[in-house]
């Protein structure tokens, strides 16, 4: 399923404008990456886009996160969104920044199902030109010049947009060069504490 995701994503993806081939040729020597909050207060895993395997800015070197329980996404059959241990979880700010760009999609897909563009996203920028976007997102709760903080609740996760089931899509760019995503450990540490103290 992740596999057949993967491949559907990318052909959906043809039709956006790449990176040029002059942006890539500038490129640095090494791969930048860039501390970010988690984006959940709760365990999560991620599946990265690794370096070539999409040229779209904000997909390539991006990330598609879900949340785990013993191995799997979802607690049934995953034929409704509510199966899946993400849906509806409240989304974090990946760190201080202004809102700069808010798109709102209500077209909830269903799993297995591909969406149209666009997903419910926010832009975030960084006062040093950072840019995170957060994808497949419902409930926003900012608007384009917002200032936010980061761990701040934003939004909710969803499934719309290029989509097949709940999930956030994160990526990161500095001009035409994408960043990879670095997770700060520290915060997560302290959001695992908050909720292994919180009552169940």
């Amino acid at each position: 399923m992740i596999l057949r995701r993967t491949v559907l994503l990318i052909v959906a993806l043809a039709m956006l404008p790449k990176v040029s081939r002059a942006q890539r040729a500038e490129r640095p020597a090494e791969i930048e990456a860039v501390l970010v909050h988690p984006f959940m207060a709760r365990p999560f895993v991620c599946r990265e886009h690794f370096e070539g395997q999409l040229e779209y800015l904000f997909d390539a070197l991006g990330t598609d996160c879900v949340i785990l329980v013993n191995g799997r996404e979802y607690r049934t059959d995953g034929k409704t969104n509510e199966d899946y241990y993400i849906w509806g979880r409240e989304v974090l700010a990946p760190f201080d920044a202004v809102v700069t760009r808010v798109m709102q999609n209500e077209i909830i897909n269903e799993p297995g199902v591909l969406g149209k563009s666009p997903p419910g996203l926010i832009l975030f920028r960084r006062a040093d030109s950072v840019d995170v976007m957060y994808a497949h997102l419902d409930s926003i709760r900012v608007a384009v010049g917002d200032t936010v903080r980061a761990g701040q609740p934003v939004a909710s996760v969803s499934n719309n947009g290029m989509s097949r089931a709940p999930h956030v899509h994160i990526g990161a760019r500095r001009g035409p060069h994408p960043l990879q995503i670095r997770w700060d450990l520290r915060a997560m540490g302290e959001l695992m504490r908050q909720l292994e103290a919180s009552p169940r």
